[in-house]
């Protein structure tokens, strides 16, 4: 049961943690979420690009549009697509840390105009948004409030709008929580299988245009977050101490297991209100991806329509 005040004090209870703490494993980026390996190869600071890429591929993007990020992190999802696509974007993080870190980052590259982060519920938001996305945050709702989640989503998006949810799950039949992970890492977490989240976005009037599983991609980012962590158990320890250490290598070494060896897995589910909104093949979402990449090289500029809106709205 996560209420709006239940769900702030467990949000604080992990995402509050002391920021230097999560710079000692993470991306330069401060990716807290799967990454995306489309090569074995990979750094982790290459695939958690590529996961941008993957994800802003599948929101069909375009200049001048308004995006929600709800759950937005550090911001770094946010920042990225702001730059690529020249669209406005709103995140919104329970957070207090992460608020003001993506705040701080926006404004460091001069994107204060196009990224707004505010601390605030998704379900006290009233306006109206042409892209939502959502990554990492769907695990912390509570499957007794995917109902309240979709149906929020559905008034939230404009007609054409379209959505990309992003979160852990269970490919087998539903579970209960860790008790460890419920108790000392994620409290009020809760992670769905398939047939929990299709119901509530049937009923919310939705359709979901396209679902893709990533399977070992998260097995693979928590090895990468493994070895950081160790390289950097010393300074860890600085921070907290001996005992939150070894919380936080048995969080990440049995969370690795559970992604390698049983049944987590990561859903992405694109989601429109309208049949006809996207295109009716999925041509264009390796298209898209393929043009950030060369953008990322820095080859060339990301393909936007090439009439730019000469005025924005501003995100409020």
């Amino acid at each position: 049961i996560n209420t709006a005040s239940r769900s702030r004090r467990n949000v604080q209870r992990h995402y509050d943690l002391s920021g230097e703490l999560y710079k000692l494993f993470l991306d330069e980026d401060m990716q807290y979420s799967c990454a995306y390996f489309e090569q074995p190869d990979m750094t982790l600071d290459e695939a958690q690009v590529a996961k941008k890429r993957h994800i802003a591929a599948k929101l069909r993007l375009k200049a001048g549009q308004t995006v929600l990020d709800i759950g937005s992190g550090w911001g770094g999802l946010g920042l990225y697509l702001a730059k690529a696509f020249d669209v406005d974007v709103q995140g919104v993080t329970l957070s207090t840390e992460q608020q003001g870190v993506s705040t701080d980052r926006a404004h460091a590259l001069g994107l204060q105009d196009r990224a707004h982060f505010d601390l605030k519920d998704y379900r006290a938001l009233n306006e109206r948004f042409d892209r939502i996305v959502s990554v990492g945050m769907f695990e912390h709702v509570g499957v007794n409030h995917y109902r309240t989640f979709f149906d929020k989503a559905a008034t939230l998006l404009k007609p054409d709008g379209v959505m990309l949810l992003h979160t852990i799950g269970r490919s087998g039949v539903p579970w209960a929580t860790s008790a460890f992970i419920r108790k000392y890492i994620f409290p009020g977490g809760y992670v769905p299988s398939m047939s929990e989240v299709l119901p509530a976005i049937e009923k919310s009037g939705l359709i979901v245009t396209d679902i893709e599983i990533l399977r070992l991609h998260y097995a693979d980012t928590l090895k990468h977050w493994g070895q950081r962590f160790a390289a950097n158990r010393d300074k860890a320890k600085a921070i907290y101490d001996e005992r939150f250490c070894r919380m936080w290598e048995f969080y990440l070494a049995a969370s690795e297991a559970a992604f390698r060896w049983q049944d987590l897995v990561i859903f992405q589910f694109q989601i429109a209100k309208k049949n006809d909104t996207l295109p009716m093949t999925r041509d264009y979402m390796a298209k898209c991806e393929k043009a950030l990449e060369l953008r990322d090289l820095g080859h060339q500029e990301p393909a936007t329509p090439a009439v730019k809106p000469t005025r924005r709205k501003k995100v409020e």
